[in-house]
């Protein structure tokens, strides 16, 4: 089943919107077409912890700038860091460009992710995220996401997830 199969199978809806390949967030904003407004524009760091046990996807609004150190402190977790490109292909079956909140697709019979969703994002009325693939993005309602991470058995933990005091 394709991630576009389980959003249909979960009555899931979505708007998607075609677009050459892009990276980074200053690339979408140059590249995708036009998207409503009322959708959050999403950014996600796939990090682990010192040991590599644990690993977390996490979603803030593309204009925050997160403060690593201090969500080491919120999560109770020792040196948080980015984590490899072979762990995120390995742990969600991502390449480094396309990292999505619907990653977590790939990890539902592991259950190794946690789900951290900063609480803007989550109060948002919809959300864009790539379906997997940075050629595309979705625009899913919050009630879908929601369903989404419940059919994929991940938990979401919604936090204000520290930002960088800007200079």
């Amino acid at each position: 089943m394709d991630i576009y199969q389980f959003l249909e199978k979960h009555g899931i809806s979505y708007e998607r919107f075609d677009h050459p390949p892009v990276f980074t967030c200053e690339e979408s904003s140059r590249l995708c077409p036009p998207m409503p407004e009322y959708a959050a524009k999403t950014k996600n760091l796939f990090l682990r912890d010192k040991k590599g046990r644990r690993h977390f996807l996490v979603t803030v609004d593309e204009e925050k700038q997160v403060d690593v150190k201090a969500l080491e402190e919120v999560l109770g977790v020792q040196k948080l860091s980015f984590a490899s490109a072979h762990r995120l292909e390995e742990h969600l079956g991502l390449t480094p460009g396309a990292v999505t909140m619907l990653g977590v697709f790939n990890d539902m019979q592991q259950q190794r992710v946690e789900v951290i969703v900063d609480k803007a994002v989550w109060q948002a009325q919809a959300v864009r995220c790539h379906p997997l693939v940075n050629t595309s993005t979705l625009i899913i309602p919050h009630s879908g996401i929601e369903r989404f991470f419940k059919e994929t058995g991940h938990p979401v933990q919604v936090l204000d997830v520290p930002a960088k005091n800007s200079v």
